[in-house]
């Protein structure tokens, strides 16, 4: 059965997924890379993005890579919220093509969660952008039944993972707690009192310094 997952979703102590201004020079706004700071020395970030010669990574992050792993396990499709695919205003730039140049790590289809749906772009290794102006629901039946089996990763940011936590469609979820105060920015938890009722519940602290928790739905 295709579950809906999400992995690796950076948050402040005070529950902030992202912050504010965010712009073609600063993807998370005034939090700068500091939300994903833990992943850049994972092997799975450093072997994504060609770096070779950092892919052996100091014992201490090994606990981090295990999480950043799971990500990639099993996954045929993709849903991701506009403001990952691109910086505010990306909409109305069609050569806007996303963060990743030729060839996005997704290497399988991809939905756009947008109110200005656009053609399809195909890339290089497998990567096709889909453009979806519909509810979470339907998007998500849509990825399901292109993802072959495998699972559905919803890829954030915050305001797509809330929305999906909101309908009931979210079968795991991966959060990374990093010890900062951002005090503004958009955040994950507003609106879902009670939603660890409903999942069992896991968390781990690493060398890092950041707590990765886990809702699995039994």
């Amino acid at each position: 059965m295709t579950r809906a997952r999400a992995h690796n979703i950076g948050l402040s102590l005070d529950g902030f997924g992202t912050g504010v201004d965010q712009s073609l020079e600063a993807p998370f706004g005034h939090a700068g890379i500091r939300l994903m700071s833990w992943y850049f020395p994972t092997r799975t970030f450093q072997v994504q993005t060609g770096d070779r010669e950092r892919v052996e990574v100091e014992s201490a992050a090994d606990p981090d890579d295990v999480f950043a792993a799971r990500a990639w396990e099993g996954i045929g499709a993709e849903i991701m919220g506009a403001g990952k695919f691109g910086p505010p205003g990306w909409q109305d730039d069609p050569d806007w093509t996303g963060w990743w140049g030729d060839e996005p790590p997704f290497h399988t289809p991809v939905y756009v969660m947008t109110h200005a749906p656009r053609a399809s772009i195909e890339k290089a290794g497998g990567t096709t952008f889909h453009f979806r102006d519909a509810p979470p629901a339907d998007v998500l039946a849509e990825a399901s039944a292109a993802a072959s089996g495998l699972d559905v990763r919803l890829g954030g940011g915050p305001t797509s993972i809330r929305e999906f936590l909101a309908a009931g469609l979210v079968d795991h979820l991966h959060v990374v707690v990093v010890p900062i105060l951002l005090g503004r920015g958009v955040r994950l938890w507003d609106g879902l009192e009670g939603l660890e009722e409903s999942y069992a519940v896991e968390s781990v602290t690493t060398p890092s310094g950041v707590t990765h928790v886990t809702f699995t739905r039994p």
